[in-house]
C-alpha cells in the first residue's frame, strides 16, 4: 500500500502498468518511494524476480528511477507529466502570442507541389523494396548540407526533427543513461529524453548557444550525448557563432566518444549562417526539418551522421513505418525547385518582428533575446504573476515552464504574425506585466 493507492498485478507488465496508472492520475507523487521488491513481491503473492521485471520496464519507460539500496522512487519528472499541459487556454479576445507557430502567410502553397507528386506516383507508383529516400531529394539535401560545410554522410528521411532525435539517441544509448541538453530549451526534447528512460543534464544557453563550460561540466559528469540547436533555439533563439562553435568543438574533441545530435531548428527561417560542429565525434548525428519553412504538416526531416548511426536508424526504421511517403518526399523536392518560397524574404519578415519587438521592450527597460526565429525570450522574476497579468492585460504568452529545468524564470512570445501596429502595445504591456508597480500600504 501507497498511502491510500495498492499496486496490483500478477505479471510484470500487469504490475508495470498500475504503477504507471497511479504515477499519470497523481495517486503515486514525483519522487514518492516505490516498496522493496521483496516487499511488494510477497504483498502481491508474486515472484520477486517479477517484480523486478516490472520495475525494469518502468525504468526503461522513464517513468521510475533507483539509486541502488535507496530504492526506487518516481521520477521527479515522469514521463507521464508533459510539457505540453503547461499551456494558456486562450480566452475569447486574448491575442495568441504562445503558439510557437510560423506565419501562414509565409508559408509555400502546397497544392501544385503534391499534383505534380500525385502526378508521378500515378506514372511510376513506389512499391515496396524500393529506395527509401527520393534519389532528388538526396541530392539536393547533401549539396545544400556541403555548402554548409556539414561533414560527407549518408542521407535518410524520418517524420520530423524530433523522430530523427529519437531515433538517434535510441540507437546508441541505454535506459539510465544521461543526456545533455539546453536549458531553457524545446518542451518535447525536455519531455522525451526522460520518456525513453534517459537522464537529463541541463546546459545553460546564451545568444551564442550552449555555454562551453556548462557542456564540459556535463560531459566530464558522464554524459554520453550531448544535443544542440544551431539556429532559431526554441525559446531563446540563440545561434550558434563561429566563436562559440570553436569553443564548443574543442571540449567535445576532449569527449570524442559522446553521441552528438544538432537540430538545425532555423534551417530555411533563419540568414545567419550555420557554424557546425559534427565531426569531431566518432558518432554525430545533424537533422534538418521543414516543418518551419514549409508547413508543420509536412512531417519530414533530413538526417545525416556518421555510417554507423544512420545505418542503425534506418535499420531499425525499416522494420517500424518503412519509410517516409515517397510521394511526400517528391512533393518536398517540388517545393524546394519552384521558386515560390524565398528563405531570405521569409527570414528578413522574422529578423523584422524580433527586432522590432526587442527594441520596444529595451526602450522599456526590459531584457529581451532573440537573435534568431520566431521567438523572444524574456527573464521574469515572477513567471506566474507575469503570465497571468498579460493574460488580464489581453495577451497570451507561453510560460517558461514549458523550457527549463534549472533555468531562471521566463516567458516566451511568438513574434512570427506580430505586425508593428501591435509591437508597442504589447511591449507596454510585457514592461507593465514583469515590473508591476508596487503595492501601496495604507496606514
Amino acid at each position: 500500500m501507497l498511502g491510500g493507492y495498492r499496486i496490483e498485478g500478477r505479471g510484470a507488465a500487469g504490475i508495470a502498468a498500475s504503477i504507471e496508472r497511479a504515477v499519470g492520475s497523481g495517486e503515486l507523487e514525483p519522487g514518492q518511494l516505490l516498496p522493496p521488491m521483496r516487499e511488494l513481491a510477497a504483498d502481491l503473492g508474486v515472484n520477486p524476480n517479477t517484480v523486478a521485471a516490472a520495475y525494469r520496464i518502468l525504468r526503461e519507460r522513464g517513468v521510475i528511477e533507483t539509486a541502488g539500496r535507496r530504492g526506487s522512487r518516481v521520477r521527479a519528472k515522469p514521463a507521464t507529466t508533459g510539457r505540453e499541459y503547461v499551456r494558456m487556454d486562450v480566452p475569447d479576445g486574448v491575442r495568441d502570442v504562445a503558439n510557437g507557430n510560423p506565419d501562414p502567410a509565409l508559408l509555400p502553397p502546397l497544392g501544385r507541389a503534391f499534383a505534380a507528386a500525385a502526378d508521378e506516383h500515378d506514372r511510376q507508383p513506389v512499391l515496396y523494396g524500393e529506395a527509401l529516400v527520393d534519389p532528388e531529394l538526396a541530392r539536393i539535401a547533401r549539396a545544400r548540407l556541403d555548402a554548409d560545410a556539414v561533414p560527407d554522410g549518408p542521407v535518410a528521411v524520418l517524420s520530423g526533427s524530433l523522430d530523427a532525435i529519437e531515433r538517434v539517441l535510441a540507437a546508441h544509448l541505454k535506459p539510465g543513461d544521461t543526456v545533455a541538453v539546453e536549458d531553457p530549451g524545446w518542451g518535447s526534447l525536455l519531455d522525451l529524453v526522460p520518456a525513453l528512460g534517459l537522464r537529463t543534464a541541463p546546459v545553460g544557453v546564451d545568444d551564442e548557444g550552449p555555454r562551453p563550460a556548462d557542456v564540459r561540466r556535463a560531459l566530464d559528469a558522464g554524459a554520453r550525448a550531448l544535443v544542440v540547436t544551431d539556429r532559431a533555439q526554441n525559446p531563446t533563439g540563440a545561434a550558434v557563432t563561429a566563436t562559440r562553435a570553436r569553443a564548443l568543438r574543442a571540449v567535445l574533441r576532449d569527449h570524442a566518444e559522446v553521441l552528438l545530435i544538432e537540430d538545425d531548428h532555423g534551417h530555411g527561417i533563419v540568414d545567419l549562417p550555420l557554424h557546425p560542429l559534427a565531426g569531431v565525434t566518432r558518432h554525430w548525428a545533424f537533422v534538418r526539418s521543414v516543418a518551419k519553412a514549409y508547413g508543420p504538416d509536412l512531417r519530414l526531416a533530413v538526417l545525416t551522421g556518421d555510417a554507423t548511426t544512420v545505418d542503425r536508424v534506418t535499420g531499425r526504421h525499416r522494420l517500424g513505418p518503412g519509410w517516409v511517403s515517397r510521394v511526400t518526399q517528391r512533393a518536398v523536392v517540388g517545393l524546394w525547385n519552384d521558386g515560390t518560397f524565398d528563405p531570405r524574404a521569409v527570414a528578413a519578415a522574422y529578423r523584422e518582428r524580433r527586432d522590432l519587438l526587442i527594441e520596444a521592450l529595451a526602450d522599456r527597460g526590459v531584457e529581451a533575446h532573440g537573435r534568431s526565429g520566431m521567438n523572444v525570450w524574456i527573464p521574469v522574476p515572477d513567471e506566474t504573476g507575469a503570465v497571468a497579468r498579460l493574460l488580464h492585460a489581453g495577451w497570451a504568452v507561453a510560460p517558461g515552464a514549458r523550457f527549463r529545468l534549472n533555468a531562471p524564470p521566463g516567458i516566451r512570445i511568438t513574434i512570427s504574425t506580430l505586425p508593428p501596429e501591435e509591437v508597442p502595445p504589447l511591449a507596454e504591456a510585457v514592461a507593465r506585466a514583469v515590473n508591476p508597480s508596487p503595492t501601496r500600504n495604507y496606514v
